[in-house]
């Protein structure tokens, strides 16, 4: 990885920072650009910017960003090791979806993120950034926790974190797709082998 990249992240922030491509420019505090590692082997893509990140500029910062660290811990994983981003930079009216129009103005940010970040794996969190990085309309429900190929990037869904908020039952498939990343990554251990039956 070479030491131009931080540089070149910073120069796309301040694009971000300035861009009025659409009408969420209007609403918000400010941008949401991404955080972590420039040089990230993981680059997690969420959605778009709720309140509380729309108030501090960083990405999964309420309550499903407090669930996203313990999961990140369950793959051996902390916020410093990894880039984390979102489709969109600026947050939609209510929280509302992103809207087509929205993602295709803001695409080339996270297209440009991916580009100077070069990470060995993508891991969309929910719908739209599956969708999105996978040109696909099959939903998470059937994607989630399969590896995936987009050109030179292995890509990982998994539900949004936000997802197991509002529905607990989700809590089991999130916390097992975290450990199949860690094993993918090597940051967690493979399934240990049964212990030997003891003669007693």
């Amino acid at each position: 990885m070479d030491a131009a990249n931080p540089i070149d992240l910073e120069a796309l922030r301040a694009e971000v920072q300035a861009c009025r491509a659409c009408p969420l420019c209007d609403g918000r505090i400010q941008t949401v650009f991404g955080d972590g590692n420039p040089a990230a082997r993981v680059l997690v893509v969420g959605e778009a910017p709720g309140k509380n990140e729309d108030e501090q500029g960083i990405p999964f910062v309420g309550k499903a960003g407090q669930n996203l660290n313990r999961l990140l811990e369950i793959a051996g994983l902390e916020r410093e090791d990894i880039f984390i981003a979102n489709v969109l930079k600026c947050r939609p009216p209510g929280n509302r979806d992103p809207r087509p129009e929205e993602i295709q103005a803001c695409a080339p940010f996270l297209r440009q993120q991916t580009r100077s970040i070069n990470p060995e794996f993508i891991v969309t969190l929910g719908n739209f950034a599956t969708k999105f990085i996978l040109k696909t309309e099959v939903g998470i429900t059937r994607l989630h926790g399969k590896l995936h190929q987009a050109g030179r990037f292995k890509v990982f869904p998994i539900y949004h974190p936000a997802a197991a908020i509002y529905d607990r039952s989700k809590m089991a498939a999130l916390e097992d797709d975290f450990v199949t990343l860690g094993q993918l990554l090597g940051t967690v251990p493979q399934n240990p082998p049964a212990p030997a039956a003891t003669e007693g």
